[in-house]
């Protein structure tokens, strides 16, 4: 287990308390097959399972009882096959030990028992929305609820008490998402070095890949490397890299411990921007750095999300780009075409932070609710006030997407606020995404991990020059 016993027992107390009573069951992952049965995708457990009980084994459920206060651990013992091949294992009693479960473990097939029982008392049992089919067939052999009305069915007390406790970090998490940082850093500046005129995408996000298993677990997410910096999830291509492109790299690690990170870079493969790249790229960092300093407990994300998009307008205006009055261009969401998505969401042991639960729950509250109906704002993650030890990341990108400019001309969307004619002139100029992740301190904020991959467009050039 990552941290000590401690810490997964007084999650679960805290845990109890906030949802008050029923059956709480925590489903951990099973192997997934890729090709065939013997040919599993590298495990990853359930996060939620993960915070709550500590355990990396495949095939376990984890049950708290919050009128009783009993924790069990269930799942099946390995046999003298699985030690042949994959080696002896602790026992599901051990783990069950390891992680504070006064009551011990039990084979998976006594959970039935224990769920039948509790839904004949009338008892809540509580789960969160399953992600995955053998957990959705484990669902309905358990509680006879059909996979398409499970997600709804779920537990909205538990979803609200796992957010509310996963949300805020402890100085333990924290240690661990430095750690990914620190990897994160390996692989970007490793991929900066390697951006050159000829080098395949394919290629630099094998060497990248490569760093966050050798230093880690996995990368947090598939890695996204792409001249087409335009496209929000360019996943890597056989292409060269071409003089004169700019290549924008997304990319994350995660640690043994299965703590995140995810920063994004965009680096012009000739070793210097051009004139154009610099002018768009120095709006992109000042949005960035715009968020750095206003970022602090109690500060709605939603209005530093707003606050950028001001700037942006602004500087697009000065450009030639945008026109008109700023507040309004910004209340039509004309600042869409150049930023579709949010400006962060919330990090930590999922690279998008708990968002199987339901964003509305991670990154909205009460105060603060999403806006579905507007282009752009649709696609924020993340809203509300912000807590010390919170992980956030800031992530401002103008991207010049040709299907878009060519819809909303034709439309004439936002036509008031948009220089159509001057945006033609970059149809061809691809994307920028600066990203880092963010820690809310007690005054203000930090960044993860102790060095700094570079940003600035002197410093990018700088380390180019060096490599």
């Amino acid at each position: 287990m990552l941290f000590p016993k401690t810490t997964y027992t007084e999650r679960r107390r805290r845990l109890r308390g906030l949802v008050g009573d029923g059956l709480i069951l925590f489903f951990g992952n099973n192997d997934a097959p890729m090709n065939y049965p013997a040919n599993a995708y590298k495990f990853r457990q359930d996060s939620a399972f993960l915070y709550f009980f500590g355990q990396h084994r495949e095939g376990l459920v984890g049950a708290i009882d919050a009128d009783t206060g009993t924790e069990t651990l269930y799942g099946n013992e390995i046999d003298i096959e699985d030690i042949v091949w994959y080696g002896e294992v602790q026992s599901v009693a051990a783990m069950a030990e390891e992680s504070g479960c006064g009551g011990g473990a039990k084979p998976m097939a006594a959970l039935a028992d224990v769920v039948d029982l509790a839904v004949k008392q009338g008892r809540r049992v509580h789960f969160l929305p399953p992600y995955r089919h053998d957990t959705q067939i484990q669902l309905m052999d358990l509680l006879h609820i059909h996979p398409a009305r499970q997600r709804a069915e779920a537990s909205l007390e538990l979803i609200k008490a796992v957010v509310e406790l996963r949300s805020v970090k402890s100085a333990e998490e924290i240690a661990e998402l430095d750690r990914a940082a620190a990897i994160g850093y390996k692989m970007h500046t490793t991929a900066m070095r390697l951006c050159q005129p000829g080098v395949t995408e394919q290629y630099i996000s094998g060497v990248i890949g490569g760093i966050a298993q050798s230093y880690g677990c996995i990368t947090s997410f598939q890695s996204i490397v792409s001249q087409h910096g335009e496209i929000m999830h360019g996943y890597p291509s056989a292409a060269p890299l071409e003089a004169g492109r700019l290549l924008l790299c997304d990319c994350g690690a995660e640690t043994n411990g299965n703590y995140c990170s995810d920063h994004t870079r965009t680096t012009p493969v000739s070793g210097r921007f051009t004139q154009k790249q610099r002018d768009i790229y120095d709006i992109v960092v000042d949005c960035h750095d715009l968020a750095l300093g206003v970022t602090r407990p109690g500060t709605r994300w939603w209005d530093v999300h707003f606050d950028v998009c001001r700037l942006m307008t602004e500087r697009l205006k000065d450009l030639g780009l945008m026109k008109g009055d700023t507040e309004a261009a910004v209340r039509a969401g004309a600042h869409a075409l150049f930023l579709p998505h949010g400006l962060g969401h919330m990090m930590g042991m999922d690279v998008h932070d708990m968002e199987g639960l339901g964003q509305i729950y991670v990154g909205f509250d009460e105060e603060t609710r999403p806006n579905l109906e507007q282009f752009g704002t649709n696609a924020l993650r993340m809203g509300r006030r912000l807590e010390e030890g919170f992980v956030v990341t800031d992530e401002p990108g103008i991207y010049f997407i040709p299907q878009l400019i060519d819809l909303w001309r034709k439309e004439g969307t936002n036509a008031d606020f948009l220089c159509f004619d001057r945006i033609e002139e970059y149809k061809d100029f691809g994307g920028i995404r600066i990203e880092d992740d963010v820690l809310v301190t007690a005054d203000g904020c930090r960044f993860l991990g102790e060095e700094r991959i570079p940003y600035k467009a002197d410093d990018v050039e700088e380390f180019l020059a060096a490599r």
